[in-house]
């Protein structure tokens, strides 16, 4: 968990999502990035700009499926960028992220009160089966039913206004407005808790098959009705990650070729290219772990959607749309955003060290200048 100074001062983004809201038992959420995009509320604090999934939902659906309308289906989703409201007294039950995503949530205005559990405690909330967990850390919980939550170590903490919370993935975690509150969150995820997404998929795609495993002899269609319904329960399917990852694999390919011809130790393309190559890394890694899953079987990718079978298979097609090009434009304005605090970091250090192990009073004044003239071209 960390806590960040954000929004301070900043009175018209209070005063633009401040409204009336009717007595709820819940915070209500809505997402307005997609409605008014040219209204540019706010800007996402530096150390959560590298976001694959907002990146992708900016310009792709997660979930393609031919039997539905894409448009208004209820699996789609605008984005993962929300505004939460809440007046005194309301909460959010126990959970943990979609697709076990990170998030982070800005407090505008209020006080929130967090209760987290680890992963490596998560399974003290769960019933006796693991299939089941409990819904309200404060309500009467039944030791038989829950026999290991009392024996639950919680981690608490108090946001205040202008305060920033990190969730990491898999930690599940309860929340209660402490005052009425307005708080901007985002879910999403990126190489790094990459495998989280794919360990959740893999386990509910299980569940699935196991749910309808007595009709699997007399279905002609069982795969796509697995496929249909996981993601109906988690939000995507195996197919629709496959795709993901696919033009994500595409496009840090290609910004690597572009990167690859540039030299220097601390420029701004070294660190992009390792930064790449890192999340090349990321990707293969899960790749290799779903290439011996039933659905990706030959005979079991009848079950694939027309829109994913054809975006799987025709990578110059990829290629070739718009929106792919739109997804590299912006992934690579992200990494140029990430990479460059580090440039500007080591030039710092470098240039100090040499001015600092000098005697010369005349060495110290160039290299002085020599620093404001480079760090004043970088920015």
């Amino acid at each position: 968990m960390i806590t960040k100074s954000l929004f301070k001062g900043n009175d018209k983004m209070v005063a633009y999502i401040c409204f009336s809201l009717p007595a709820s038992s819940f915070s209500f959420s809505c997402s307005q990035f997609q409605e008014y995009p040219n209204y540019v509320a706010y800007s996402t604090p530096s150390f959560f700009l590298d976001d694959w999934l907002n990146l992708y939902l900016d310009n792709h659906y997660l979930h393609l499926d031919s039997d539905m309308n894409q448009y208004k289906n209820e699996i789609s989703c605008a984005d993962y960028r929300f505004v939460y409201m809440g007046p005194k007294g309301t909460w959010t039950p126990l959970h943990a992220d979609v697709f076990r995503s990170y998030s982070w949530s800005a407090n505008v205005c209020g006080r929130k009160y967090w209760l987290f559990i680890s992963p490596s405690e998560c399974h003290k909330i769960f019933d006796r089966y693991g299939k089941n967990y409990v819904y309200d850390v404060y309500g009467d919980i039944c030791e038989k039913e829950f026999p290991e939550f009392n024996k639950a170590m919680w981690s608490e903490c108090m946001q205040e206004s202008n305060e920033i919370i990190f969730v990491p993935s898999g930690w599940y975690h309860q929340v209660h407005n402490l005052e009425d509150t307005i708080s901007i969150n985002h879910n999403w995820f990126n190489s790094h808790n990459l495998s989280w997404v794919w360990n959740l998929l893999l386990k509910d795609y299980v569940e699935a098959k196991e749910y309808i495993e007595d009709i699997r002899e007399i279905c002609n269609e069982f795969e796509r009705i697995c496929q249909r319904n996981l993601a109906a329960n988690t939000g995507m399917n195996l197919y629709d990650f496959f795709v993901f990852l696919t033009r994500f694999a595409l496009a840090n390919l290609t910004l690597l070729r572009d990167l690859c011809n540039e030299n220097g130790a601390y420029s701004l393309s070294r660190v992009m290219a390792n930064h790449v190559l890192s999340n090349i890394r990321a990707i293969r890694s899960v790749a290799l772990c779903m290439v011996s899953v039933e659905a990706f079987s030959e005979e079991n990718l009848s079950g694939c959607s027309e829109e994913n079978l054809s975006v799987s298979s025709v990578i110059k097609g990829i290629m070739e749309e718009q929106n792919f090009h739109d997804l590299l434009c912006a992934l690579t304005t992200t990494l140029e955003a990430l990479c460059q605090g580090h440039v500007d970091h080591c030039l710092e250090n470098m240039l100090e060290e040499a001015m600092y192990q000098s005697n010369s009073i005349w060495s110290k004044k160039v290299f002085g200048q020599m620093k404001e003239r480079k760090l004043g071209s970088l920015s």
